[in-house]
């Protein structure tokens, strides 16, 4: 019989599936769980479907999260179908030591957020390598209108960032909402509340991938070691 690889050689892709098991435990039996989107996601959905029968469903994050629910047998309900839901589990492409994230790597952020602030808590699920001291190394996605982009673009750069529109074989991506994405380097997101506050206001800008106001609670971080919970409340 062959024995189980030891910890430190677990990969990325078994840190991830390693925290979606451990974020059923935060699962709230019988209610309806928010599901964000990406790689780390999709382990929690799969973890997800050996429960399905204790829960009534899932509102998802984008279409990509939905179609997969769908596949395994799991409920999707419209956000606007929910007034509440208990908890929100999705990834981060950043997190800091106060629960602080930058998300909108997989261009679902808009919804993601919407999700997130539809939830009394959020579950962030993340292996080792997204957690930071400060935000910012990460390409910053931010949702615009697409007649506004190159204008953000320019705002960015006043902020010392650098600032792209992100294409998808070669034409500019759109988003599951019909806008664009815009990615910008360069930048040292010391305060997270101010700047998503800031930028938010800004003509043209849907959403910018800074969770501040829709932090973490919980950070499950998948370690060479096992799963480390960090707790922000």
């Amino acid at each position: 019989m062959t024995s189980p690889a030891p910890a430190s050689a677990l990969t990325q892709d078994e840190l991830k599936a390693q925290v979606g098991r451990a974020a059923l435990a935060h699962v709230v039996k019988g209610e309806i769980v928010g599901v964000g989107t990406g790689s780390t996601v999709n382990k929690f959905i799969d973890a997800l479907a050996t429960i399905k029968g204790d829960i009534r469903g899932a509102v998802s994050s984008s279409v990509a999260s939905t179609e997969r629910l769908h596949a395994l047998g799991i409920p999707v309900f419209d956000s606007n179908e929910v007034e509440e839901l208990a908890v929100y589990i999705d990834g981060a492409d950043e997190i800091d030591g106060r629960g602080y994230m930058i998300k909108g790597g997989g261009a679902a952020l808009t919804r993601e957020k919407i999700v997130a602030a539809q939830s009394r808590r959020f579950v962030c699920i993340a292996d080792s390598s997204k957690r930071v001291n400060t935000l910012g190394g990460f390409p910053l996605p931010v949702e615009v209108i697409p007649m506004a982009a190159q204008r953000v673009v320019r705002q960015f750069a006043r902020l010392g960032g650098m600032a792209q529109v992100r294409e998808k074989d070669g034409v500019a991506l759109v988003t599951d909402n019909g806008q664009h994405i815009i990615d910008v380097t360069g930048l040292r997101i010391t305060d997270p509340l101010g700047f998503e506050s800031e930028v938010n206001q800004w003509p043209g800008v849907v959403t910018v991938g800074v969770f501040a106001h829709q932090r973490a609670n919980v950070c499950l971080l998948g370690t060479p070691s096992g799963v480390q919970t960090l707790r922000f409340d």
